[in-house]
């Protein structure tokens, strides 16, 4: 009996540690895309003024707006950037394992 007890100490402790290896794993990948290699072609938003043009290059947003968000009107950056994180979190929340 003592035998098997600590056999399943030692067990729920290595499965823990496995777990808790993964989420890190997870958390340090997520930090990683988010943070970026710091390359320069790595784009976050390019500012077209010729063609009035704001592109958010992480999201896929393109919006012919760009004197209106110069000057202040972000509503619709911020809603696109709001719902896109959103998506990524049910996206998330759906592909995890709970085991």
């Amino acid at each position: 009996h003592k035998n098997l007890a600590k056999a399943l100490r030692v067990l729920k402790t290595r499965v823990y540690e496995v777990k808790r290896q993964i989420e890190e794993k997870k958390r340090a990948d997520q930090r990683k895309t988010l943070v970026g290699s710091g390359d320069r072609s790595q784009r976050i938003r390019t500012y077209n003024f010729p063609d009035n043009r704001l592109t958010d290059h992480r999201i896929g947003l393109t919006i012919y707006k760009l004197d209106q968000i110069l000057a202040g009107d972000m509503q619709q950056v911020t809603d696109a950037l709001i719902d896109y994180d959103r998506q990524q979190l049910r996206d998330d929340f759906d592909g995890r394992d709970d085991g």
